[in-house]
Parts: C-alpha cells; structure tokens; sequence
C-alpha cells in the first residue's frame, strides 16, 4: 500500500485500524515536522498535544483483545529507516530542558530514578511506530496492529507516557511561573540515585519560557 493509498475513500473511516494508523500516522507527520526547527517557538506546547493524542491510541491498543498476527514470522521489512538525525534535530531544539528524571517502573518498590532525554524518547518512539507503519502500508493491517499493541506494552507505551509526563511538567512550570531546577552536568549514562538532592543552578521560567515560546503565569 502505497502512501497515496494509505487513506483510500474505500476504507472505513469507522475501521479499529483505520483510526489508529491515522492516529500513528499524524504523530509521526507532525514530529518529524517540529525537529526541523522551522517554529521553535511552538515545539514544545504541540509536542505536548501529540504524544497526548499518541497515548489515547496507545490506551485503545491496550485495551483491545491481543492481536494475533496471521503469520507466525514476522515478514522481513529491511533495514530500518535512520532516526538519528530526527534524534540530534530535537536534541538541539530541547537543549535547555531535554534531560529530565523518571522512574523506570513506578510498580518495583524503591526504584531509582534515571535520566532520559527527551529528544532520545522521541526517536525511539518513531521508531517503533514507522516499523507498525510499513506493514500497515504493505497492506499487511493485522500485523501492523499487532506490532504497534506488542511495542506499546514493551517499549513506546512506557517511553511515550514518561515523555508527556515531562512535557506536561515543563509546560506547567511555565504557567504557573515556578522555577525549573536544572539538572548541572547531568547525562543520560548517570545513575541518579538518591542525588538529585545535589541539583545546581536553577534555569528561570521566564527564560526557558522565552526560549520555547511558553507564557508564564501572572
């Protein structure tokens, strides 16, 4: 199935994978449109609204019946599509606030709290989701749907989720003209531990607001 053929007037609009390949489909559009920069001032408040909407399909996927593919070996769908330059776009644009703390497993009991990257999470996502997207194109519906509920339980469910967790943080932080404490000299291959006690430096609101063209609070 070629692109132009992707929403073909002859499919349901109705249709449970209909929706959600267009669902995939605009989140994949709209990001890779944001890493090229071209409305920085936008990127953060619309990344917010796509990985938002990301999710609702995400949640219909994992409430939905397991899906099972028709064939029993995944047809081989060649190298996958590079995302690293995606991935260095978004890290340049996220700069101020592309490192952000989260909990791998909020279910395991004292679990430390690791950094991850913003842009990182992104990537890995549109990673997941083209891969679903190529068999949804190749016509192959059933296992597109079944790729893109696995990789939500295994990998971009959680990854999405904990990304709008710190977009939504940063953008009420903004909002609510509260300072953002930054994480001085932090890196993703860092084990935070019981650290972040030993945050340096607070970054302003007012100046990342400036920055992404977020409004603080009055």
């Amino acid at each position: 199935m070629s692109d132009a053929t992707l929403h073909d007037s002859t499919r349901n609009p109705d249709d449970f994978a209909v929706q959600i390949a267009d669902q995939v489909e605009s989140f994949l559009v709209a990001v890779t449109e944001v890493a090229k920069g071209d409305e920085p001032d936008s990127a953060v408040p619309f990344l917010l609204l796509e990985v938002s909407q990301l999710m609702l399909a995400g949640g219909r996927l994992g409430a939905h019946e397991d899906i099972v593919p028709e064939e029993r070996y995944e047809p081989d769908l060649g190298p996958e599509p590079d995302v690293d330059e995606l991935r260095e776009n978004l890290a340049r644009l996220l700069e101020p606030i592309d490192v952000y703390s989260e909990v791998f497993d909020p279910y395991e009991p004292r679990k430390a709290r690791v950094p991850a990257r913003i842009s990182d999470d992104l990537a890995d996502v549109i990673t997941d989701l083209r891969h679903g997207m190529a068999h949804y194109r190749a016509g192959r519906t059933t296992e597109a749907l079944w790729w893109w509920q696995f990789s939500y339980f295994s990998n971009w469910g959680g990854t999405a989720s904990a990304t709008l967790r710190a977009l939504q943080s940063l953008v009420a932080h903004v909002r609510l003209n509260q300072p953002l404490e930054e994480l001085d000299g932090l890196d993703t291959d860092q084990d935070l531990g019981d650290d972040l006690e030993i945050e340096a430096g607070r970054v302003m609101a007012e100046e990342i607001g400036g920055q992404l063209g977020l409004r603080p609070g009055t």
